[in-house]
């Protein structure tokens, strides 16, 4: 790649196609081997194809309509929707087609990278009518070529003026549009051409490098992918595909056809009427697979420097630099297109100054790639392997610096740079060719008419306009930074394919088939039938369901209750801390041995806790339970409290809450949480916000989590439950073994959570830079899950937003207004004290708070007001009675259960009753429910997103 700068300019859209495009050389094209033509059975296929597809032409094409006329140039549109531009030129003994069809690397999909510069390749292979094309570019003359890049495609053929060329270059383009043989046996060689064009290109470290950053720049735009392709969608792409490919997009509706040079205009636009006007207009529609839709990928906006390095052989280093930039028709790309000159001209830009005279760089330069969405500016140097690569890095990161922060460019660069391209404009206007040709960049970037647009922009280009773009677009966040290190002898991961897997478990058999196990009826009377209750000398309860399971697997939970408020009261982060470190380390084994062991027994664990207890789980199977329970036993009663450990626990949960602080779902809750208790600071109750966290995490210390433990651990108030496959027997003696003679040091009292009322309060906390919003509203319940609303409120809370996507919130939030990704409502209540909260919540796009809150609070008002349907609550209760059935038939939620009614004094019976109980509801019995706890002069809202960047005022009065 030659290193030059590609510009908006006419001279720069000239390069784009000559430099960047990749294309099918003139000499290559002229000199190619003639090709036979098909078997006549072949070329039948080929029309019959071609007649399936469109439909019958027209008996006579429309009159071409006239469109626009700029300086010379003439538009008309065809009654097919092929755009024509005439430019007549006496002066020139030439003439030349050129046909642009709107279709580039942008436009491709997945798997589809490269087809369209290998379609280019496959239209020279020939028609029906042609089938030598190569030959005939030869007998008549021509000068041609195609090229694709990244939004088009075009072919064009300059021949002399004699009519005898002139009606064959039209006739050519008009035949290959749609009459081409896109053959598999072309193909087949072809393709082979292509890949050798893909590794010519790949022979070139500045060549990949910019393949590289502009890949790292782009993450989801076509963009960032080359127009080559990847080399293996060029090897593998199917016939079928590419074929699909040119129907869909070489069409007359995707076209337009450029014709400049010596004619006759109305005698022109007779002969391309005649010849392009008889080509149907594609019938287009969804079914057809072939619609044409604008491409809507957009890169979003870069937020952070990105950097990519490449090392291969090479005998030069490379730095490159890559800014996100608007389109070509932005008004803006006019400033930017001068300041890459200002940047990367010779011998007087500003990169040059820098790197080159001061001998850091062979070469430096810069360009702007001039495109129908946003591209990239482009800065780059080359670098002696003598020369160091950082300093020049260092080098051009100063250029930058230096034109933001001291005075930037000035008016004379700047009026250097409009004069270069005001003769650069002159000279192209000058010749119809080059018109001709360069048109398709314009014709590519939104119409053809941006050419003398962006020259009047240039025209009027100020410095103070190059200075805001500068400031504007070069933004270290907005930066890609590239750097190829030649290496000698490169060390890459070949990564190897998975091989015919079908082949490879063609004769598998496996192991032995693991134990079915028995079919478990969950139902309360027979969950309690089989679960043996009992409580051990030191007060310790213990639940054991046995029963046969796939696997033998089996299950268990013990629970440890210590503490109560004049015991746990205002001492910070410890508690938790505690329950923490007992997972990493026994006073025999370290963190990693006790992993070992675990893993050994095929084993999953884990301990975790709150203020006033610690629960440990584990899951494995039968031959391994009672080591494993043996391994729990020692985690829970021999921790090391090792000072290391505690030094990493503290640093990841510190890190942890600094990297969500700023979320604004954690915002919004912990904000809300306050409200729902508001307890005081220092109780063990108290909500802590982040920073409180931070502050009482830093304020721990080893001393005092021992010490903690030492005053509270035991098993005076703890339970147990297990459910799976194991020896009832042997499990009650382990349990006595292990926890009965483990006495709690001091007693323990539950904490009581009293009924707080709310009043109608709204909150907003602006999250700024985060895309994504949180919103939550709530209200606490004077409730028990024993009292006789509860059952109510379930179904209620079920309907409202307990349901998956057909909750009336999900209904009406996410399905039909498209606002939320992620709606719904829960109800959560206590066993013991009168006390509760129901909470609905949602993300969203911040710009949508208000219309999110105001669907919120009339879904909310039309429940209040309305009720609910018996339809709904016949569903709600058919769907809740499941999902509880479905929960016992898990051992994993089940267990907790068990380990839970030994905590409240209960039995499964408890869960058959409450579900009798739901069963005989009617609708106005949870209309009546949701109406008296759920009352709109009650309810909290907190809406946590940004805002301000936005302009929104979330607290502008909102009615249901």
């Amino acid at each position: 790649m030659s290193q030059h700068r590609m510009s908006s300019s006419p001279a720069g859209a000239l390069l784009a196609a000559a430099l960047f495009a990749t294309s099918l050389a003139p000499a290559a094209a002229a000199q190619a081997p003639a090709v036979k033509a098909p078997a006549k059975s072949s070329v039948k296929a080929v029309q019959k194809t071609i007649t399936e597809t469109v439909p019958a032409p027209p008996a006579a094409p429309a009159a071409p309509v006239k469109v626009a006329e700029v300086e010379g140039i003439t538009e008309y549109v065809l009654g097919n929707g092929l755009r024509v531009l005439l430019f007549p030129d006496q002066t020139k003994p030439t003439v030349t087609v050129n046909i642009t069809y709107l279709v580039g690397s942008r436009h491709e999909g997945y798997g589809e990278t490269g087809m369209a510069h290998l379609l280019e390749h496959m239209v020279f292979k020939g028609t029906p009518k042609h089938p030598n094309i190569p030959q005939e570019l030869t007998d008549h003359g021509a000068r041609p070529n195609g090229t694709t890049w990244y939004d088009r495609t075009n072919y064009f053929e300059t021949v002399p003026d004699a009519p005898a060329n002139v009606e064959w270059a039209l006739d050519l383009e008009a035949d290959r549009m749609v009459n081409s043989y896109i053959a598999k046996k072309d193909l087949e060689t072809e393709f082979s051409v292509v890949r050798n064009e893909y590794e010519s290109g790949e022979n070139s470290p500045f060549n990949v490098l910019l393949e590289r950053t502009l890949s790292t720049a782009y993450i989801w735009h076509n963009y960032g992918k080359s127009t080559i392709g990847a080399r293996s969608d060029i090897e593998s792409v199917p016939i079928e595909r590419l074929q699909a490919f040119y129907h869909k997009y070489y069409q007359p509706d995707n076209a337009v056809l450029m014709v400049a040079g010596k004619f006759d205009p109305p005698a022109m636009l007779a002969r391309v009427n005649t010849t392009y006007g008889a080509i149907p207009r594609p019938v287009r529609a969804l079914d057809r697979g072939n619609m044409l839709f604008s491409t809507y990928t957009r890169e979003p906006v870069q937020d952070g420097e990105r950097s990519v390095t490449l090392r291969r052989v090479g005998d030069v280093q490379v730095a490159m630099m890559a800014y996100h930039v608007p389109a070509s028709g932005h008004p803006d790309f006019a400033a930017v297109d001068v300041l890459s000159s200002v940047l990367g001209e010779a011998p007087a830009g500003r990169l040059y100054k820098a790197l080159v005279e001061t001998k850091k760089a062979a070469s430096a330069g810069a360009f702007s790639q001039a495109l129908a969405e946003p591209g990239p500016l482009v800065l780059f140097a080359n670098v002696r392997n003598v020369n160091s690569l950082d300093s020049a890095v260092k080098a051009m990161d100063q250029v930058i610096q230096r034109l933001l922060t001291d005075s930037g460019v000035t008016a004379a660069e700047v009026e250097r740079v409009k004069a270069t391209e005001a003769k650069n404009v002159e000279i192209l206007l000058n010749n119809s060719t080059r018109v001709g040709l360069g048109l398709s960049e314009y014709i590519a970037s939104g119409d053809w008419r941006l050419l003398f647009l962006q020259r009047d922009r240039l025209q009027k280009v100020s410095a103070a306009d190059v200075n805001r773009v500068a400031r504007q677009y070069l933004k270290p966040s907005n930066r890609t930074l590239g750097v190829f290190q030649p290496t000698e002898k490169p060390d890459r991961a070949e990564v190897p394919e998975a091989g015919d897997v079908v082949a490879m478990v063609k004769d598998y058999k496996g192991k032995a088939a693991l134990a079915v196990g028995e079919a478990f009826d969950p139902s309360p009377a027979n969950v309690d039938g089989r679960t043996m209750r009992s409580a051990l000398p030191n007060g310790m309860k213990v639940a054991l369901l046995p029963k046969k399971t796939r696997g033998e697997s089996v299950i268990a939970t013990v629970t440890l209750r210590y503490g109560s408020a004049a015991t746990l009261d205002h001492l910070g982060a410890v508690p938790g801390l505690t329950a923490q470190m007992l997972s990493r380390g026994t006073k025999s084994k370290s963190r990693q041995e006790l992993r070992e062991a675990f893993d050994k027994l095929k084993a999953q664990w884990n301990v975790g806790g709150g203020t006033n207890n610690v629960v440990a789980r584990v899951e494995t199977t039968r031959p391994n339970l009672v080591t494993a329970l043996r391994l729990i036993a020692e985690v829970l009663q021999q921790p090391a409290f090792d000072a290391k450990e505690f030094d990493e626990l503290r640093r990841a949960q510190l890190a942890g809450i600094e990297q969500s602080k700023s979320e604004p779902a954690v915002q919004a809750q912990v904000a809300l949480q306050k409200r729902l208790q508001p307890f005081p600071k220092g109780s063990f109750l108290y909500v802590n916000s982040p920073d409180e966290s931070v502050a009482e995490l830093n304020a721990a210390t080893p001393d005092q989590l021992k010490a903690f433990y030492t005053g509270m651990f035991g098993a005076s108030n703890a339970t147990m439950a297990v459910v799976g496959d194991f020896d009832a027997t042997e499990l009650k003696g382990l349990a006595a073994e292990l926890f009965g003679a483990w006495k709690s040091p001091k007693p323990f009292e539950r904490a009581v959570y009293p009924y707080v009322a709310m009043k109608d309060t709204a909150i907003t906390l602006d999250t700024p830079d985060k895309a994504n919003a949180f919103y939550v509203i709530g209200t606490n319940v004077a409730l028990k899950d024993d009292d006789p609303d509860y059952p109510a409120m379930m179904l209620a809370n079920h309907i409202m937003g307990g349901g998956f996507l057909n909750s009336r919130l999900a209904v009406r939030i996410r399905q039909k207004e498209g606002i939320s990704y992620g709606i719904q409502s829960s109800m959560q209540v206590r066993s013991l004290d009168q006390s509760g909260s129901w909470v609905g919540l949602a993300i969203y796009n911040p710009t949508n708070v208000i219309r999110l809150e105001q669907a919120f609070k009339q879904e909310i008002d039309s429940a209040r007001t309305r009720g609910f349907a018996d339809a709904e609550v016949a569903a709600a209760k058919a769907a809740l009675v499941q999902q509880r059935q479905q929960s016992r038939s898990n051992d994993g939620e089940l267990v907790g259960q068990l380990n839970n009614q030994l905590y409240l004094g209960r039995t499964t019976k408890f869960d058959g009753d409450l579900e009798a109980r739901i069963n005989v509801l009617t609708a106005a019995q949870v209309s009546d429910a949701f109406r008296k706890y759920v009352k709109m002069e009650n309810l909290v809202i907190v809406r946590a997103g940004d805002f301000k960047s936005k302009g929104i005022n979330p607290d502008k009065p909102v009615t249901p």
